[in-house]
């Protein structure tokens, strides 16, 4: 079979005005579908919304604006996503039919105007053999088929080669590849979730689960005992001075509390405990779990350990007091090992008060001591000078003398006034005078032996000032002894108060009772802690494993 294609040159005439709006009047123009069936266009059985016949508008229609309703029409073919082909086919029919496209797009617009479709394969076949003398002759003269040995010229079909372009192939194996990479991505997206999860449950979820299960249907009931107390200082009403300013507040005996705290938790209350209300026995029954029981023959750092982890004291040193936590597996213990340790809590604090009254006290009692010792000896040296020279005091003695000495001057002058007198009378009475005379001599002699006395020895070796000095002496030492004696005791008395100032006791707040439910193991919140725990360890190693890989690809 031989198919003979004629293909005819065609001028290119100017538009016509009339032809631009109809170029084909619908009477003339030939149907193509009579001759060949409408080819596949690749788009289905959509028809284009601007694919429409035009209509003769009536005379009552109004036409919108030509600018308005072109640029809608040409906006609607851009979405239609023709190819570059096809615009270019549009675009060579436009020219070929003389419609004064601007652009492709117009040229489609144009074209769907006039009533030719630019993608039907008749309207392609147009741009081939048309006539010289008639540029828009029918297409069906453009293509015959002549089978050999046949005169009849019939119109065949020819189905076109649907072969994509090179923008089309390419953009196909763009998306192909970007939807395989994708594809990858999310496998291996699904892959690394996965070990993710398995890595999660392993190290991190099955722990969690085990100790839950330990807290939750394993682990000994604990019954704690809560108690509270206070150590005071006892402070006299009449405290005075800068010390006074923080005796009455928990500064005064915090240095007592951290040191009873301390006590409360050494080895040596636990074994006081121990000796007084079996603490090691109680632990060691077969009904504790075996994480919590205390083995019967264990040493005593395991017995310290769970001791620690059963008796827990807090000291708040805002308010000064002393929190204290006991638990056991049967209230009754937990209530009786509170009350023990508060036993020993007042003993220590009686203890740690106790050597320092002693010496204050002590310090006291031997000045007091020595200063009545002393003071006995001055007086007994007293007595005895005054048994040794017969005098009971020197003082009254020599009033005495002086006394005496004093009425013999009297009465001495007086003699002498009355013998100047006698000597004065121009006829004295020697009968009366002589007697005067001898009596004024006796009373001279009379003084000079008293004054004598409280100078001169009187034969026993002492004289009365020496006497008097030596009493003066030991009446003096005495009344210092006195007065040391006085101050002794003063400062016993305060050694005294001050002692009672430093004795510390407990005042107890919060007494310690038997409680009705369990308070440990908390299960939810001790599980919690586990995962937390874990969680952190997991993520620690992995930053830890990164940063090592990146360091060695570095």
């Amino acid at each position: 079979m031989t198919i003979k294609l004629k293909v005819r040159r065609f001028r290119t005439r100017r538009p016509d005005p009339v032809a631009i709006a109809d170029p084909l009047p619908r009477s003339s123009r030939v149907d193509n579908k009579a001759f060949f069936p409408a080819p596949d266009d690749g788009f289905g059985a959509g028809r284009f919304a601007t694919a429409q016949t035009v209509a003769t508008p009536a005379a009552n229609d109004v036409a919108p604006p030509q600018g308005i309703s072109a640029a809608q029409d040409m906006d609607a073919i851009r979405r239609e996503g023709l190819t570059g082909r096809q615009l270019r086919m549009a675009r060579r029919l436009a020219q070929k039919h003389g419609l004064p496209a601007t652009s492709d797009f117009d040229a489609v617009r144009l074209l769907r105007r006039a009533g030719i479709d630019p993608m039907q394969r008749s309207s392609v076949l147009e741009l081939v053999a048309a006539d010289d003398d008639d540029p828009v002759a029918e297409p069906s003269r453009a293509l015959t088929v002549s089978p050999p040995g046949d005169g009849v010229k019939l119109p065949q079909t020819v189905k076109p080669m649907k072969v994509p372009s090179t923008e089309v192939r390419a953009e196909q194996s763009h998306i192909a590849e970007v939807a395989r990479i994708q594809r990858d991505m999310a496998k291996r997206r699904r892959r690394k979730m996965l070990l993710l999860m398995a890595r999660l449950f392993f190290f991190v979820g099955l722990p969690t689960m085990l100790a839950g299960w330990y807290y939750y249907m394993v682990a000994t009931p604990l019954y704690s005992s809560r108690t509270e107390f206070v150590i005071q200082q006892a402070e006299p009403a009449a405290a005075a001075g800068l010390g006074s300013l923080l005796g009455g507040t928990s500064f005064a005996t915090s240095q007592d509390s951290i040191a009873v705290q301390g006590y409360l938790q050494s080895p040596e209350a636990m074994a006081r405990l121990d000796a007084d209300q079996g603490f090691r026995a109680h632990f060691s029954d077969p009904s504790v779990d075996p994480i919590q029981r205390l083995d019967a023959d264990g040493t005593n750092t395991a017995a310290y350990k769970t001791y620690k982890r059963n008796v827990k004291i807090a000291y708040d040193p805002t308010e000064g007091i002393i929190k204290m936590e006991v638990s056991a597996t049967t209230p009754e213990a937990a209530a009786e090992f509170s009350r023990a340790l508060i036993g020993y809590a007042e003993e220590q604090v009686d203890q740690l008060t106790q050597r320092l009254r002693e010496d204050q006290m002590a310090g006291a009692r031997e000045s007091y001591a020595d200063a009545e010792i002393k003071m006995l000896e001055s007086q007994r040296r007293t007595v005895e000078l005054q048994e040794k020279y017969k005098i009971l005091s020197s003082e009254v003695e020599v009033g005495l003398i002086t006394s005496q000495i004093g009425g013999l001057e009297t009465q001495l002058t007086q003699d002498r006034l009355s013998l100047a007198q006698m000597e004065s009378n121009q006829t004295p009475n020697v009968a009366r005078m002589e007697p005067l005379k001898r009596r004024i001599a006796t009373l001279e002699t009379e003084i000079s032996s008293l004054r004598a006395k409280l100078t001169e020895d009187d034969g026993t070796g002492q004289s009365l000032a020496k006497v008097q000095s030596e009493l003066l002496v030991a009446q003096a030492d005495v009344t210092t002894r006195q007065m040391m004696l006085a101050q002794s005791l003063q400062a016993m008395e305060s050694a005294r108060v001050e002692a009672n100032r430093q004795t510390r006791y407990l005042s107890i707040s919060v007494n310690p009772i038997m409680p009705d439910e369990p308070s440990y193991p908390r299960a939810f919140e001790n599980t919690l802690v586990v995962m937390l725990i874990f969680l952190g360890i997991y993520l620690m190693i992995t930053m830890t494993v990164a940063i090592l890989k990146e360091q060695l690809t570095a």
